[in-house]
């Protein structure tokens, strides 16, 4: 049975704190290895919601069920959200994600709550904050809040009809404006960071990018991005056909602070394709994959002790600025990654210079004098 914690109104924002927490994040990148939460899926699992945990008292006539929308609970139940903000930050994490990966106009609407979609982003931003305020008042640890951005559960690259290939269900023009009003109530939560997470297609990314860049604009000020993709399978692409090369060159021109691969594969899968990242990306490099390969159960038996080796021997190999993991992956996974790159220098951040054009297709393309067996097939806007 629920309990009556809705949340409250948000407090307001300190930007200058926030814009001195973002300087102590671009110093600490320099300095060592930042540690980023786990999953956040499993956890709540672990509660035994019923419906009514979801409804609340503010929708406990709502007209569809609500079991299974765990960013309701931002709303609902805030003392879970809370709590598992504290679990992962007192294990290590320099980050905490916020509860937001469905909170979009666009993923809500099979709730019929559209419209709480920038109440559930700022909602959560501030549980986030409020925790991370609190630990590092209390041990002087800075610590970071990342606005999630979730890829939504639509694609504007792929039809949703095998028997008409130009149909959409979605529009970029419509991504644009739920990326905007989610990264808009995030940041007025106290986000630090906005990271556009778990990417499958890549236009559904370009225009989350565009929302925030026309964001920033708005606020004569740029908030730090994040960009994370998924690989789908070994094939080394995501669903909407790209490879790890060219996924980077559609998104360079968003200038994140890193770029990285999460869920889908465990650590062993992804560790080539965080290799080619890790070569030609001239910003961060961040990686948070699931703990392994979902068993025939669909549970992960990946323990914290297997993951957070073969994640130090990617930070000795030079491969990371930021790490984490996903789904499967809970505060005990945190914890012993925060204890295996501790004291691991990051990735240095190399410097590309060759004046060379890069386009992206499916593959990358990429023309520089005397360095055409670099080009691939399939180029593109």
């Amino acid at each position: 049975m629920a309990t009556n914690n809705d949340s409250s109104a948000a407090p307001a924002i300190d930007p200058a704190a926030r814009r001195q927490r973002i300087e102590q994040l671009h110093e600490e990148m320099k300095q060592r290895i930042l540690v980023l939460d786990g999953g956040w899926g499993s956890l709540i699992q672990g509660y035994r919601l019923e419906e009514a945990d979801f409804r609340g008292e503010r929708f406990k006539d709502w007209h569809i069920d609500l079991k299974g929308n765990g960013d309701l609970l931002n709303l609902t139940r805030p003392d879970i959200v809370r709590e598992i903000h504290e679990k992962y930050l007192a294990a290590g994490a320099d980050i905490t994600s916020t509860n937001t990966f469905t909170s979009s106009r666009i993923a809500q609407a099979d709730y019929d709550m559209s419209d709480l979609a920038y109440e559930m982003n700022q909602a959560s931003a501030s549980l986030a904050r409020e925790v991370a305020d609190r630990m590092t008042a209390e041990d002087g640890k800075v610590r970071w809040v990342a606005g999630a951005l979730g890829p939504t559960n639509r694609t504007a690259s792929l039809s949703p009809d095998v028997n008409d290939p130009g149909a959409r269900n979605v529009t970029f023009d419509e991504l644009r404006a739920a990326y905007r009003e989610a990264a808009e109530g995030l940041l007025a939560g106290g986000a630090d960071i906005l990271l556009i997470e778990t990417i499958f297609d890549t236009l559904n990314a370009k225009a989350a990018i565009v929302a925030l860049e026309e964001l920033f604009e708005e606020m004569g000020e740029r908030i730090p991005v994040m960009i994370s993709g998924t690989i789908v399978d070994l094939s080394g692409r995501n669903l909407s056909g790209q490879t790890v090369e060219a996924f980077w060159i559609s998104v360079e021109h968003a200038r994140p602070i890193s770029v990285g691969l999460n869920c889908a594969l465990g650590a062993d899968q992804m560790r080539p394709h965080i290799t080619d990242l890790s070569r030609i990306a001239d910003v961060g490099v961040s990686a948070y994959p699931n703990a392994g390969l979902p068993n025939d159960l669909g549970e992960y038996d990946e323990t914290p002790e297997d993951m957070s080796t073969a994640l130090k021997d990617w930070a000795r190999d030079g491969l990371l600025n930021i790490v984490g993991s996903c789904c499967g992956s809970t505060p005990e996974h945190t914890r012993a990654i925060a204890e295996a790159v501790r004291g691991v220098p990051p990735r240095p951040i190399p410097e590309h210079n060759d004046g060379a054009l890069r386009l992206s297709g499916l593959e990358p393309f990429i023309l520089s004098d005397g360095a055409d067996e670099e080009a691939a097939a399939t180029p593109g806007a």
